[in-house]
């Protein structure tokens, strides 16, 4: 199956894309469209066409393209942001809702991949939290207590399954993992099955309003009429407030077999490391994968990306004896400026426009956690929904994520400025060697360059369309990534990820040369 990069991610080995779309679009008014086919566009299309809505879903490319097709597929009660900090930046009650959520967002998944019969290798599993230091100690101590007077079930151990070095180590009870394209693939399926109409390679490029009751979108595949919309993109397109309150980061992981089958450790694994370290195992048809990530950055601000597998392989080769690599690839999030997700209307737009967007590193849980809120606001109007409340889009309570609000305002906004920065120039094309990329300024013009390892010459504007940013080179994943908003483009401009919509201007080098 097709992914939003270049590495073949461990889901989309022997994984063919999705089959079973739809081949036209009907002359009707839809209740919701959903735009956006990984796991909250695809929960949430199965959740309102279960509950008596008539819905539309459009993907872009290809169902599981975006993170879904890239993640690691952990499914936690314990999350990126740790109670305590959601104590802090909120209070206890929001933790308190966030701990419930999270238990209920897998068994949603338990319970639906029961009831559909979906073959996705869902299991629970305990998972262990390591610390190396004092302060991680200390830490540690403050995560059990809180979590534990939340309801998570958690507390200390002196052993773990995995030959891992720790101070120490908590474990924590009732969490799960799964195949999220089996899973995918199987919701989509009853999606169908109920009467939604599922699209692929249909990607929406504006939306406006037709009359009073109803939006009106432009697609690659014709013309939708919906009367609300539900943005399920990971960042929602265009120009908004979301986009100031959300850092997109990139993650690295390798698929590994391991030379001694009882190493492979039965349990997900976090260190509490900046940034931490992460490993699970997965057996596919039979065979067993040890799942190892970590090494995040923020996208378009590092060099030599590609390295970053090597550097995984170091670190891993420290404790397990690797028999060989199966699969090495990347994957993008949005860290939101709080701490928690932003679940709901769409700021800046009417009640109609709804969106999910910020989910962190824990994209399986609040994808479905989307979901459930889209239910409640859509199908019931349930404003009043305590997770809705609390993950609103619109919250302006921005004490409580003021400072990174500062931050990453500050940070793009140098980006921006740098993007603006005149390039490097060359006077041969022929410069550019294969396996090569650079940004530069060729007869007065500011060029992406690309040569792909059979010579051919992929040249791009370099500006991105989002917010005019200048793109810089992905080595890993083969693709133009934005650093402002983390907008990515593949060699020859076409959007990878949102929050741009249209290409980048795709240059011909013969137009160039001529202009010599």
């Amino acid at each position: 199956m097709q992914r939003d990069g270049t590495r073949e991610s461990l889901w989309q080995h022997d994984q063919p894309d999705y089959s079973n779309d739809d081949k036209k679009i009907e002359d009707k008014i839809y209740d919701v469209l959903i735009v956006g086919g990984g796991i909250t566009g695809v929960s949430t299309a199965y959740l309102l066409q279960k509950n008596g809505m008539s819905c539309i879903l459009a993907e872009g490319a290809t169902l599981g393209f975006g993170t879904t097709g890239g993640t690691t597929a952990h499914l936690n009660t314990i999350m990126d942001t740790s109670y305590p900090e959601i104590e802090k930046k909120f209070n206890k009650h929001a933790a308190q809702t966030i701990a419930d959520s999270t238990m209920l967002a897998i068994h949603f998944i338990e319970t639906t991949t029961k009831t559909l019969r979906i073959d996705c290798n869902f299991e629970y599993k305990n998972a262990y939290l390591l610390a190396n230091n004092d302060d991680q100690s200390k830490e540690l101590d403050n995560i059990v207590s809180v979590s534990k007077d939340l309801g998570i079930d958690i507390d200390y151990t002196n052993k773990i399954p995995a030959p891992l070095s720790f101070d120490n180590a908590a474990i924590i009870k009732n969490q799960a993992q799964f195949n999220p394209i089996k899973y995918l693939f199987g919701v989509a399926d009853d999606f169908r099955n109920l009467g939604g109409v599922l699209l692929q390679n249909c990607f929406v490029s504006d939306v406006k309003q037709e009359t009073e009751d109803t939006l009106l979108a432009t697609t690659t595949r014709g013309k939708i009429r919906a009367r609300k919309i539900v943005y399920a993109t990971h960042i929602p397109p265009g120009v908004n407030l979301l986009h100031l309150r959300c850092a997109p980061y990139r993650s690295y992981v390798l698929a590994v077999e391991l030379e001694n089958e009882q190493s492979y450790p039965d349990a997900l694994i976090y260190d509490m490391e900046e940034p931490y370290n992460y490993y699970r195992t997965q057996e596919i048809e039979g065979k067993k994968h040890l799942i190892f990530g970590g090494k995040d950055h923020k996208t378009g601000h590092e060099e030599n990306l590609k390295d970053r597998f090597r550097q995984l392989e170091q670190y891993l080769n420290q404790f397990f004896s690797i028999k060989s690599i199966k699969h090495f690839w990347s994957s993008q999030y949005f860290e939101p400026a709080d701490g928690l997700p932003y679940i709901g209307n769409l700021p800046g737009h009417d009640g109609r426009y709804f969106v999910a967007t910020g989910f962190g590193g824990n994209g399986m849980i609040y994808g479905t956690l989307a979901a459930m809120i889209m239910f409640e606001l859509i199908v019931r109007n349930n404003y009043k929904y305590p997770l809705a409340e609390l993950l609103d889009p619109n919250r302006l309570k921005l004490v409580a994520g003021f400072s990174n609000f500062v931050k990453e305002g500050a940070d793009v906004a140098a980006k921006w400025l740098g993007g603006h920065l005149t390039s490097h120039s060359i006077d041969n094309l022929a410069s550019i060697t294969p396996g090569e990329a650079q940004v530069v300024k060729y007869n007065h013009e500011d060029v992406a360059l690309y040569r792909d390892g059979e010579g051919k010459l992929h040249a791009v504007n370099p500006t991105c369309t989002h917010l005019q940013c200048k793109v810089k080179w992905n080595d890993a994943e083969l693709s133009w990534d934005c650093p402002c908003h983390g907008a990515r483009y593949s060699t020859d401009g076409k959007v990878l990820t949102g929050p741009a919509n249209r290409d980048l201007d795709y240059i011909i080098v013969d137009e160039l040369v001529a202009k010599e």
